[in-house]
């Protein structure tokens, strides 16, 4: 017996000995991470067993700037915003004010998918919230950005976005879809998604910096940032995701974000409120959509035996132990959430940059608790991060490419008019001081001075920076008898696809 109770406590202390994470040296890991990057700012919070154990800025708001971030510096956490619509829903379903299985149609008559009345009077509320409607990854985003656009009228614009695959037959990440999630928040409670999960998530979880506007952008926020080929990493506008703010709208420190992660990993329920279900949250963390994993893929993340996408929620093993997680990315501020829910574990890392840093960053931390890695994250994705050139090889493509000393075959005046795509809007073009100017219809922040390039095809000279893309170039369309048609757009970058328009003259 006393043998027995000898062996029980050196196994106790061991484990004890085993949960013991140093983090201090967290701390001092992500601030050396942090100035290999080239982050100006970043904020990180990390939760374990229903407490805070960090919760840190580190940098500054602005580059160039004294500023500090602190836990309460807010950041844009974009896709991240997907998790609360999702618990706003599963709330909804809890009160029996609607069901996973409902039809969209039954709350937005207007609803339609790629012109397929069979297929858009299917589409459940579950279909929104796990990417398997059909349509391609970002496909149709250029309908919401820097829209003026209701989300009402995005998801009828929406219907023009084309067929990817076949309707819950693969995984197509879609905004739009959880735009149209929002607007059924909407027609159930009778009041805007930003209004419900304010009144039942936000407030009672004391998440007091948090918003969900830039128009309610408090004092302590962190200053967006892009980094540039020619001008090293700058700072750009806000952008307004007012319309599309059920895809990515919320605005939030690592403070409040930690309050967010001990609530889901104490079972939806925090401080003696059950805000979520513990059986609706099983749902949520339980794989909608999986992807299928090939044996290079199952390397790079050690451990990892399947993926897929949840409700709100991307879904991974990690070592033989469920992980839950998600990304966000915004004109110049990328963020990652990941929680690992058998060890009461959650980290955030909010950023003021357009740089990857979070993904290693989480993985790193995640490996102080589980004790299985030791891998060094940061400098491994770095160094991959700067291998890749992004969109920037395209872009240098078509500067090679471009032919020198060509004149248009038509006039300038030709060129005017206003021209029409079914998916967007109209976009028009005016002749201004011997100038070509080009403005969307919705989108007046999308202006700009068109530049002859070669031939029929000129540069956009975009009137604002833009986060997400630069060079740009649109060629006027003639027929057999060189009368314009239409446009034809080439805006290399990997989110807002100008190329899904093509937009006719009209007569």
């Amino acid at each position: 017996m006393k043998k027995f109770i000898s062996i029980l406590s050196l196994l106790l202390v061991v484990f004890a000995s085993s949960a013991q994470v140093d983090v201090k040296a967290i701390d001092k890991y992500i601030e050396k991470a942090r100035k290999d990057w080239n982050v100006p700012g970043m904020a990180v919070a990390i939760v374990k067993d229903g407490k805070v154990v960090l919760s840190k800025g580190y940098g500054v708001k602005e580059l160039g700037g004294k500023d500090q971030v602190d836990e309460n510096t807010v950041f844009a956490i974009a896709s991240n915003s997907k998790a609360f619509v999702a618990s706003c829903i599963a709330r909804l379903v809890e009160e029996g004010k609607l069901s996973w299985k409902d039809k969209v149609r039954d709350y937005l008559p207007y609803f339609t998918l790629y012109g397929d009345e069979y297929i858009s009077s299917m589409v459940t509320i579950e279909d929104l919230l796990c990417h398997r409607v059909g349509l391609g990854t970002f496909s149709g985003d250029v309908i919401w950005y820097k829209t003026e656009k209701t989300p009402e009228e995005i998801i009828k614009q929406a219907a023009y976005v084309p067929e990817a695959y076949e309707f819950r037959d693969g995984y197509g990440y879609t905004n739009l879809m959880f735009i149209a999630a929002g607007e059924v928040i909407r027609k159930v409670t009778g009041e805007p998604w930003e209004a419900y999960v304010k009144e039942h998530i936000m407030n009672p979880l004391g998440m007091e910096n948090t918003v969900i506007s830039i128009s309610d952008l408090p004092e302590n926020a962190a200053t967006p940032h892009k980094p540039t080929l020619e001008n090293g990493t700058v700072p750009i506008e806000w952008a307004s995701w007012d319309a599309p703010s059920a895809a990515g709208g919320i605005i939030s420190s690592a403070s409040d974000m930690a309050k967010w992660m001990m609530m889901n990993l104490n079972g939806g329920e925090w401080d003696g409120k059950q805000y979520i279900e513990k059986e609706q949250q099983n749902l949520l963390w339980t794989p909608h959509n999986n992807f299928k994993l090939s044996e290079g893929s199952k390397g790079s993340i050690p451990g990892r035996h399947f993926a897929g996408y949840g409700l709100g929620w991307s879904l991974m093993d990690y070592y033989g132990t469920m992980v839950a997680s998600h990304g966000g990315g915004y004109d110049g501020m990328y963020s990652r959430v990941m929680m690992i829910p058998d060890l009461k574990l959650g980290i955030v890392v909010l950023t003021n940059t357009m740089e990857s840093i979070s993904t290693p960053l989480t993985y790193y931390i995640a490996n102080q608790y589980l004790k299985k890695d030791t891998r060094d994250w940061s400098p491994e994705y770095l160094e991959r991060a700067r291998s890749r050139d992004g969109h920037r090889e395209d872009v240098e493509e078509r500067k090679a490419a471009r032919r020198m000393e060509t004149k248009p075959s038509i006039e300038i005046t030709e060129m005017e008019g206003t021209y029409y795509d079914p998916m967007y809007g109209e976009i028009s073009v005016v002749e201004t001081n011997e100038q070509l100017r080009m403005a969307f219809q919705y989108a007046p922040l999308l202006s700009a001075t068109l530049e002859h390039w070669h031939y029929d095809t000129y540069e956009i000279k975009w009137d604002k920076e833009h986060a997400w893309f630069d060079f740009g170039t649109v060629s006027f369309t003639l027929d057999n008898n060189l009368k314009v048609t239409g446009l034809e757009f080439d805006v290399p970058n990997g989110d807002i696809f100008f190329h899904e328009l093509h937009p006719k003259k009209v007569e």
